[in-house]
């Protein structure tokens, strides 16, 4: 069996610098509207299925593009890694 992972990001603000970014480095991405929390901000929504090992890839990009200042409240980004068991493409 693969390990496989989902990994799901919840942004404040805009998206498209961060999805250019990741298909530019060959990571396929789905994104949707989201509203969360106490407050319902609204998100944005990435879900990206990768192997295992490229997982840390897609963080460090993630990383890059939403920094969060040093005096900042809120973060830019949450991210949550899943493990998906099983990737199928049809």
């Amino acid at each position: 069996m693969e390990n496989n992972k989902l990994i799901l990001v919840l942004l404040r603000g805009n998206s498209d610098r961060l999805v250019h970014q990741l298909n530019d480095a060959g990571f396929r991405v789905t994104e949707f509207s989201s509203i969360g929390g106490f407050l319902r901000h609204k998100y944005t929504t990435l879900v990206i299925g990768v192997r295992q090992e490229r997982v840390e890839p897609a963080l460090e990009l993630i990383r890059k593009a939403c920094p969060t200042p040093p005096d900042a409240e809120e973060h830019n980004a949450t991210i949550f890694v899943l493990n998906a068991g099983q990737f199928v493409q049809f």
